[in-house]
């Protein structure tokens, strides 16, 4: 459900608003004249991309006396953001001249077949990245304007929550049984599904449109890179073109959510009544053209029966500890970033300060594409390092800056800097952990492998949102150090998985 993504981007952005602060009220600005007895303010701050002012900040105030707010808006840092778009420019630029790599999906020195369908493959993926990113920058809004209370939100993540996880495990072996395009087919189809049905009836329900859209999230995390790896193998590829392609993916989903919030901001624009429904409308015609383009281009072989999955899935996933080790690691990412993308939000607005959250978002995300740039100069570039080892380094700093978060409030300006710094660390995770998959999964059983791996990241999720959603018997620090623990002990899992390969060597599926 929970992106990751690859990131990733889901309905999991809702839950922005229906949390409490994070240090509630630790320095705000708003001043009451009275005397200290009769000084009862409590405040209800929601997510300040919301167009009405007002809806920020709650005033309760038990006795007549006079208020003076002092209202103070916190602006984004610009170098950051200049920073982050010149280093991913001079990655990606000079990249090339420094690498070690035979050739890539830039170059005309691969096969023309494999060429094509690389460019085709990336321009699918751009479009369902945008499909994904459109319900993840507009569904809170559309909820709100549709009256929505926060209790039915928090309802509807459980709903979705349950749904990836009783629901969406079984998809992954589901793909590898009937085929990875017929999956991905069905992404499209649950996204068309819920843009007509927004269409059609002026207040869906929110739960269906949350069961639907939880499964094309858990699809979208599996299903484009299980077919596209099926595919280059099929084709004959490089190991190298393939390590090009895992770090494409996660630079091109993050560019297609920046996109996705340029879009839904452009089609919405001023009159609000007259375009509430512009963005399903986009998402509906992109998820039409997918499924032209899927269904065109490419064929598959025939899927393996049901008997002799099971036994590979036994002798190659359950059997095989450095799986199980892989395996953690995926999960503990997973749940790391969706605690983020829960509580990033009401963590920054804790200080009572307005914030622009819609210019700190591409900042995020930005930062995320760089630390994908960043994957080619560790592996095959003039930094050479074990991806284990690469692993390590990227988890153990992922899970300081969350203890840095969880321990103690820091300045707006600190926060957003540490949260650059952890996507920063998610981009270069995600296509190490692609790379991984590729040497220790079997191409018939990686989407059942992914999916099975995301199943302890979706029920922690779910235990979540129930404990602090309905019971608030746990704090939102607790639920960021828990992230942090994962991501220490992910650490310790590529430790232990590079530890396991010098004594048995991994068995490479694939071709170099």
């Amino acid at each position: 459900m929970f992106m990751c993504s690859h990131l990733y981007m889901s309905p999991i952005h809702q839950a922005r608003s229906m949390f409490a602060p994070f240090r509630g009220g630790k320095k705000s600005r708003a001043r009451a004249i009275g005397s200290p007895e009769n000084r009862s303010i409590y405040y209800l701050l929601v997510d300040s991309h919301d167009s009405d002012p007002k809806s920020r900040i709650d005033l309760h105030i038990s006795s007549p006396m006079g208020v003076v707010i002092e209202s103070e808006v916190w602006e984004n840092n610009q170098p950051l953001s200049i920073f982050i778009f010149v280093s991913c420019l001079l990655s990606v630029l000079c990249l090339p001249h420094n690498s070690s790599r035979i050739s890539t999906v830039f170059d005309q020195l691969l096969p023309s077949s494999l060429l094509r369908f690389q460019r085709n493959f990336l321009l699918l993926f751009c479009f369902s990245s945008v499909m994904e990113g459109m319900w993840s920058v507009f569904g809170e809004y559309e909820m709100a304007y549709f009256g929505v209370s926060k209790e039915q939100m928090v309802s509807s993540l459980i709903i979705g929550s349950a749904s990836a996880l009783f629901l969406g495990t079984g998809l992954g072996m589901l793909s590898d049984l009937i085929g990875r395009k017929k999956i991905c087919l069905m992404f499209c189809v649950l996204h068309l599904f819920v843009a007509i049905w927004k269409r059609l009836f002026s207040h869906p329900s929110i739960w269906l449109a949350s069961v639907s859209l939880s499964l094309a999230s858990s699809i979208f995390l599996f299903g484009f890179e299980t077919w596209m790896v099926t595919e280059h193998d099929k084709l004959g590829h490089r190991l190298d073109s393939l390590n090009e392609m895992f770090w494409l993916m996660t630079f091109l989903e993050s560019a297609s959510l920046i996109g996705s919030q340029v879009v839904a901001n452009w089609l919405v624009s001023n009159e609000l009544k007259k375009n509430m429904f512009s963005p399903s409308t986009a998402t509906a015609l992109l998820a039409v053209v997918s499924i032209v383009s899927i269904a065109r281009e490419w064929r598959e072989s025939p899927p393996a029966s049901i008997k002799d999955y099971r036994i590979s899935l036994n002798t190659h996933i359950f059997s095989d500890k450095r799986i199980w080790l892989l395996g953690w690691a995926q999960s503990c990412v997973q749940f790391s970033v969706a605690v983020f993308w829960i509580l990033w939000a009401p963590t920054i607005v804790a200080d009572g300060r307005e914030v622009n959250l819609g210019m700190i978002y591409p900042c995020l995300l930005g930062a995320k594409m760089l630390g994908s740039t960043a994957f080619p100069w560790f592996i095959n570039g003039p930094l050479p390092l074990r991806t284990e080892d690469c692993l390590v380094y990227a988890f153990v700093i992922a899970g300081i800056v969350l203890s840095i978060v969880a321990y103690d409030y820091q300045e707006i300006g600190i926060l957003v800097g540490l949260f650059c710094l952890f996507h920063a660390c998610i981009g270069l995770v995600l296509p190490s952990l692609a790379r991984l998959r590729t040497l220790y999964v079997p191409n018939e059983l990686r989407g059942g492998m992914i999916s099975l791996s995301l199943a302890p990241a979706n029920a922690a999720i779910l235990l979540c949102l129930i404990l602090r959603g309905y019971s608030g018997s746990i704090e939102n620090s607790t639920i960021i150090a828990f992230g942090a623990i994962g991501l220490f002990s992910a650490a310790g899992c590529m430790h232990l998985l590079k530890q396991s390969g010098k004594h048995s060597p991994h068995q490479n599926f694939h071709k170099h």
